[in-house]
């Protein structure tokens, strides 16, 4: 019975004043899905909405040259990749309303994966069909004045690269370490609750 009583000692000087309370972890799980589906449906709007507006543009100026409407087209199938990898994302987060501890840190490992899918594949194919129809599109614009072509092309090029090699990376990088630092939190309370 003494083991006993030493347990029941132990368990009662036991500091649990860094760990949060369940409202504090139902508020933090919600904060971070309130967060993602606010960027998913921006995304799938914004994305939708330039679409629109490119086949707009497409359907009442005429162009004389296909490569311009081929150019356009590519760009709207890029908004609406775009959109489609949003969409397909929105299930999993509304999924998450009700969820234990174990079940979100599943949900952020999930999360980290697709994320590393999206940033390998998906983002390379709608930025490559959006880059190729962007380069087409302009074509018309510029083909009959070299030096504005050149300058043109050539800031396209620059825009690119900065975006390609600079923002993707970074924003990628950002995104990774807060869906780290989240995890490490869950999983440092849970470590704790175990």
């Amino acid at each position: 019975m003494d083991n006993l009583d030493d347990l029941k000692a132990i368990w009662h000087t036991a500091k649990t004043d860094s760990l949060p309370s369940s409202n504090e972890m139902l508020r933090l799980i919600r904060k971070f899905r309130n967060q993602k589906l606010r960027s998913k449906w921006l995304s799938i709007i914004t994305s939708l909405l330039i679409s629109m507006l490119i086949t707009t543009v497409l359907f009442i100026v005429h162009f004389k040259l296909i490569s311009t409407y081929i150019g356009g087209a590519l760009m709207v199938v890029s908004g609406l990749l775009l959109a489609a990898s949003n969409i397909r994302s929105l299930k999993r987060f509304y999924q998450l309303e009700n969820c234990s501890n174990l079940e979100f840190i599943a949900f952020i490992e999930q999360t980290r994966k697709n994320q590393i899918r999206y940033y390998n594949r998906t983002m390379i194919w709608i930025v490559i069909i959006c880059s190729i129809g962007w380069v087409l599109y302009l074509y018309e614009i510029t083909y009959r004045h070299p030096l504005i072509c050149f300058v043109v092309y050539l800031a396209i090029i620059i825009y690119l690269a900065v975006m390609w090699f600079v923002v993707r990376p970074r924003a990628f990088k950002r995104d990774a370490d807060k869906l780290n630092v989240m995890q490490q939190r869950m999983e440092k309370i849970l470590k704790q609750l175990i």
